[in-house]
């Protein structure tokens, strides 16, 4: 029994390497990714191809649990085989995507192995037809970042220092926060051109906390774009709004301004054109969406925190077979609560959508509610009308009549 396991391990670890290796001399490898470690000092590693000087090679990025990315060139020649089989002994899931399909390799704790789908991938790749290819990046090619990691707003705030050489690098356990702003920035470079191309910029960040984003997202304007932005954080600790002011004077960021105070009792002087929130504390996120949606803001980006509300309140006979479980009730609600506050977004007469913000291995809380408002919407109109419904129903089939949500009754 033991030698036929062994036998079946040889044979799965031997055929995922020998599809890696194909895909990869095809030029249709996309990603490897390693997951579930033996060393639990790992998170997991990815491997994607790459040229180096000039020829094929793999570039394996081990994500350490301290903050850590360890990277490693591998060189695509006669040793391949064997420096990815000794890769991936080490880990126990492996998920091979390439540009004519995918395949998974499982390996028990009992040592256990399987292939799913590498015989019909491996076919593919070896086959008679064209395969399609991708390019793969340079080794000396830059991170298509719109930050470099440079920006001085980055050491103001902790992210980065300067080396022993002189030279300013990211602080190793901040790399996930950098991620997270440089992935923010990207989605608001993508609904840049729903703001107005002229005048005066107004953007609002409520519960803004330590602020990350307000300073992003003001350096990406004002000094990126170099347009003239006015600015407001509001939050209601007032040690950390001290701080996020010094801040922004010693930056020099004229147009950054905060406020220490309830958010619910803030009135901006004119309509921000954008408004973000960062990790806003369960009910919070709602606050928000319903100040930005009554201000009619053109833009929303908020990335919601926990969502305890509706893990509390859910009432519903037909997902009982799920909510009776804690655990499942809990990340049920997650989604729940964010779909909620998308109906919500949308009879408000703003186009929705859900977005993965950074890897779920750098922060669980990584969704990103993204709302654009539709210009000529009617809010007394039959479409709005159907989407209230549509919305009350669904908050109704989940809490029942008699309960009340706290967004409820803001506004």
């Amino acid at each position: 029994m033991k030698k036929t396991e062994q036998n079946t391990t040889s044979e799965a670890c031997t055929a995922a390497v020998q599809i890696v290796r194909t895909a990869a001399e095809k030029s249709a490898l996309r990603r490897v990714t390693l997951s579930k470690p033996v060393d639990a000092a790992v998170i997991r590693t990815e491997l994607t191809p790459m040229n180096l000087g000039g020829a094929p090679a793999l570039r394996s990025a081990a994500y350490m649990k301290d903050g850590k990315a360890i990277q490693k060139n591998i060189p695509a020649d006669e040793e391949l085989s064997a420096a990815l089989a000794q890769i991936f002994e080490k880990y126990m899931q492996i998920n091979i995507m390439t540009t004519v399909g995918d395949c998974e390799y499982r390996r028990s704790k009992s040592g256990t192995e399987v292939l799913i789908g590498g015989g019909k991938l491996l076919k593919k790749l070896t086959g008679a037809g064209e395969t399609p290819k991708i390019e793969a990046e340079g080794n000396d090619r830059e991170k298509n970042r719109i930050l470099s990691g440079t920006e001085p707003f980055l050491a103001e705030l902790g992210i980065s220092a300067a080396g022993e050489n002189g030279n300013i690098r990211i602080h190793d356990k901040k790399q996930p926060k950098f991620r997270q702003i440089c992935r923010f920035l990207e989605y608001v470079r993508d609904i840049e051109d729903k703001l107005p191309r002229e005048g005066v910029l107004r953007i609002c960040d409520l519960c803004c906390g330590k602020s990350y984003l307000s300073f992003a997202v003001y350096h990406y304007f004002a000094v990126i774009r170099g347009r003239q932005v006015e600015m407001t954080g509001v939050d209601l600790k007032p040690d950390v709004i001290g701080y996020c002011s010094s801040t922004a004077e010693k930056l020099g960021f004229d147009g950054l301004h905060f406020i220490c105070g309830n958010v619910l009792e803030y009135e901006p002087q004119e309509v921000p054109h954008l408004v973000v929130s960062l990790h806003a504390c369960d009910v919070a996120t709602d606050i928000v969406l319903h100040l930005a949606a009554k201000w009619r803001a053109r833009v929303i980006l908020s990335t919601p925190c926990c969502q305890h509300e509706l893990a509390g309140k859910i009432k519903c006979g037909e997902l009982e077979f799920v909510t009776q479980y804690p655990i499942l009730r809990r990340k049920l609600c997650d989604a729940l609560t964010d779909s909620l506050r998308l109906l919500y977004l949308k009879s408000e007469g703003y186009s929705v959508n859900a977005c993965e913000l950074v890897d779920p291995d750098d922060t669980p809380k990584n969704i990103l509610l993204r709302a654009v408002l539709k210009p000529n919407f009617d809010k007394n109109g039959t479409e709005a009308e159907t989407l209230r419904c549509e919305y009350e129903k669904t908050r109704s089939f989940l809490i029942g009549e008699e309960n009340t949500l706290m967004g409820d009754g803001i506004g």
